[in-house]
């Protein structure tokens, strides 16, 4: 996970957070039951997707060694983490960091119990992915169409037909499909994003076969107050059980926004509500 910044220790201190423990790790046979909302007003469960082996990795600038890759991706197998995101197949020429996805997939010790999702931006990649072991996938778009452009080279509407590609081909291999909006929060080049835009994005992929979207704070804007309204804003359109998060700490509020979704979760009492929370970059 990395060493908390000072300055995240003094505004935000996991205690100070929660008051009391948070229990994360497999949940029982019945956790996608209905469950009591706990008196604590925190849910029972956390499911944590881990997203270091891709998101942590890809920006790197000195390609790390397949073989530390699937070690580390192993090492994490093993801690009870429940999804380890394992890398993303795209273009070497647009990721090159991700240039061994075929060999790490392929490489990986696969834990019982545990889901290994991979990246994958069109049906190319999609199929590729399936030809080296991938039983699920991701599929990443935007909020803001000038992200969209400058990430995966289309516009959002583009991403979308290229999205229900995948979603179309894995529905007819049951092949389960997780769903990315990047920007939630707040856009590089756009600055503000409207909730209304979160939510249509998020409908999208939801209506596309998408069984969680994660949304993205992409570059650490978010407060817990923008984050409030945007969730707000989407559960109108899409089942909160159906929501996970995933909070950047660029500005040292990674912990508040991820306590307020937890906060809005129990707000709206929705029964066996898991929160899912990739781990909190350090940027």
């Amino acid at each position: 996970m990395g060493t908390v910044p000072s300055a995240l220790k003094q505004c935000l201190s996991h205690q100070h957070l929660l008051r009391e423990p948070l229990w994360i790790g497999e949940p029982p046979a019945a956790a996608h039951a209905a469950q009591e909302p706990q008196a604590s007003g925190l849910p029972e469960y956390i499911k944590i997707v881990e997203v270091g082996p891709r998101d942590g990795l890809q920006n790197e600038k000195v390609i790390v060694p397949t073989d530390i890759k699937i070690e580390l991706i192993n090492r994490l197998s093993k801690t009870g983490l429940p999804v380890v995101e394992v890398t993303s197949f795209v273009s070497s020429k647009w990721v090159p960091q991700m240039a061994d996805h075929k060999e790490v997939m392929r490489g990986i010790e696969r834990h019982p119990g545990v889901q290994y999702p991979v990246l994958t931006p069109n049906l190319q990649g999609f199929h590729s992915a399936i030809a080296a072991g991938a039983t699920e996938v991701s599929v990443f778009g935007a909020a803001s169409e000038s992200f969209s452009k400058m990430n995966i080279n289309c516009s959002i509407e583009e991403s979308i037909e290229k999205f229900e590609e995948v979603a179309k081909s894995a529905r007819n291999m049951n092949i389960p499909v997780r769903g990315y909006v990047s920007c939630a929060l707040g856009c590089p080049y756009e600055g503000n994003i409207t909730p209304a835009k979160v939510a249509e994005v998020s409908k999208r992929l939801y209506s596309m076969g998408c069984y969680e979207i994660s949304l993205g704070d992409t570059i650490g804007v978010g407060t817990p107050g923008s984050m409030k309204k945007m969730l707000e804003a989407v559960m109108k359109e899409i089942p909160l059980s159906a929501l996970a998060v995933h909070c950047h700490d660029t500005y040292g509020q990674a912990l508040a926004n991820i306590l307020t979704a937890i906060q809005v979760s129990h707000a709206v009492k929705c029964q066996s509500q898991w929160i899912s929370v990739p781990r909190w970059e350090f940027l």
